[in-house]
């Protein structure tokens, strides 16, 4: 598939086949694509934790996404994507002093860049996906067991889309673009 191809085939689905998940193997090669993006300083502080078994999809689902969203991914399995803090965009770990006024959105933006490789990467291998953002965070944490210092920013349902929808209307670049 060429890459554009790839980047307009890509959608934001909300309806998935109730007969296929990925497979850990499957996640494997996902979160190894995202791991090609670029961080800062080479920091790579994006973490995955990977939700694929029934009985512990059904409690996260119940536990940590709001009704419309637990509707939204039904029959997905789900990562949780979540960054180290103060590391990307920090002189060292131990200093906690940031290189500039972004601090911690250095996090937030080297786990964007691994995330749209992953998701990229979904639809290669047949999979769709939904990035959710509201979610408790809180009760995430507790049910899998992450680390304080993470900061969790996404839960990404990942299946087999039981509908396409359409290609949504994008902007014009000359809308977007200044060059000087």
């Amino acid at each position: 598939m060429e890459f554009q191809e790839l980047l307009e085939k890509r959608r934001s689905i909300r309806n998935y086949d109730t007969d296929s998940r990925p497979e850990a193997d499957d996640i494997k090669d996902l979160v190894k694509a995202a791991l090609e993006a670029p961080s800062w300083k080479n920091t790579e502080t994006g973490r995955y934790h990977c939700i694929l078994s029934e009985n512990m999809i059904q409690k996260f689902r119940a536990e940590c996404l709001p009704e419309f969203n637990q509707r939204n991914s039904e029959h997905a399995a789900y990562i949780v994507t979540t960054y180290v803090r103060d590391t990307s965009g920090f002189h060292g770990h131990e200093t906690k002093e940031a290189d500039n006024e972004l601090g911690n959105g250095w996090g937030c933006y080297d786990l964007g860049l691994q995330n749209e490789n992953l998701i990229l990467k979904a639809v290669e291998c047949g999979f769709s996906t939904l990035i959710m953002g509201i979610r408790d965070a809180d009760k995430i944490r507790e049910l899998l067991s992450i680390p304080e210092e993470e900061v969790i920013v996404s839960v990404i349902a990942i299946g087999q889309a039981a509908d396409i929808p359409s290609r949504p209307k994008r902007k014009n670049v000359d809308d977007v673009l200044s060059i000087y």
